[in-house]
């Protein structure tokens, strides 16, 4: 049971960025998913750091994992259901198995602009088989992450009411995808709607964007985990920029409404156990 009411829930932070800081090569356009179908006992490790931290909730390591992209189709079953064995493997807490956006699988940073040039039939197309396979693979709910647009908030709308399963979905909220004003607003609203989505918000964003964001959000339990701060080079697959603190923020992210809190991009377990401090 999925329990919001009691107590904000804490999310874990940038599990490739961990992985990268524990050694392992995250340069190519697989990213973690590199290491989760090379080296499996890496991806465990690195959530058990994230769950000794503090996190109650796991995120699969299946973000870049996708039908018909860099992985060959016949592998993608497989790695997707491994990605949410490990994560259970490594705490007690909850499992969020990792949706996102197409973007993500082209590895070309358009997961921060939505820019795809796909209509709605081929988003729901290249979503429906990966979430049909996380729905089935044991995880306790789906992360929903780093949407950077409209109509693919769209698709997965309807790819996921019929799925009928425990989901938050949470939007790329410095996308260009949401620039026009009340773009953003209108989205967190379709997303509220989605039947089993328990939460929605931002992540992946700046910190200093998720107060405006959650500002605009419908009155629903939302969700708040940005980057620490920068820009992601998607050519040279590298960050750059101000590492932010993410604790200091989060206390005004829960009383905003925020139920489940933690970090993307670049956040270490030393900052999802300051972040637990704080909000617990």
């Amino acid at each position: 049971m999925i329990d919001l009411a009691t107590r904000p829930l804490v999310l874990d932070g940038g599990l490739g960025t961990l992985l990268e800081a524990r050694g392992n090569d995250v340069s190519s356009a697989l990213w973690s998913a590199r290491v989760l179908r090379d080296d499996p006992d890496e991806v465990r490790s690195a959530h058990a750091e994230f769950a000794a931290a503090g996190a109650d909730v796991l995120i699969t390591a299946s973000y870049q994992v996708g039908f018909g992209g860099e992985i060959p189709d016949a592998e993608v079953d497989t790695l997707l259901r491994r990605s949410v064995s490990l994560a259970r493997d490594a705490g007690e807490g909850l499992v969020a198995a990792s949706v996102g956006p197409i973007g993500a699988l082209r590895a070309d940073g358009s997961e921060y602009t939505g820019a795809y040039g796909l209509d709605l039939a081929q988003l729901r197309a290249g979503h429906r088989r990966r979430l049909a396979v996380l729905a089935e693979a044991g995880a306790d709910l789906l992360a929903v992450e780093t949407i950077p647009s409209a109509l693919e908030v769209e698709a997965l709308a309807l790819e996921l009411a019929d799925l009928g399963v425990p989901a938050f979905v949470s939007l790329s909220a410095d996308s260009a995808g949401y620039a026009r004003p009340g773009a953003l607003a209108a989205t967190l609203r379709t997303a509220a709607s989605i039947p089993g989505v328990i939460a929605v918000g931002v992540n992946c964003c700046a910190p200093t964007s998720v107060g405006p964001a959650l500002a605009q959000a419908p009155a629903v339990p939302l969700v708040a985990y940005p980057n620490t701060g920068g820009r992601w080079d998607a050519t040279n697959r590298t960050w750059s920029g101000g590492v932010g603190v993410l604790a200091e923020a989060a206390p005004a992210w829960v009383a905003a409404g925020a139920r489940l809190v933690g970090g993307c991009c670049r956040s270490t377990p030393a900052d999802i156990a300051a972040i637990a401090a704080a909000v617990r």
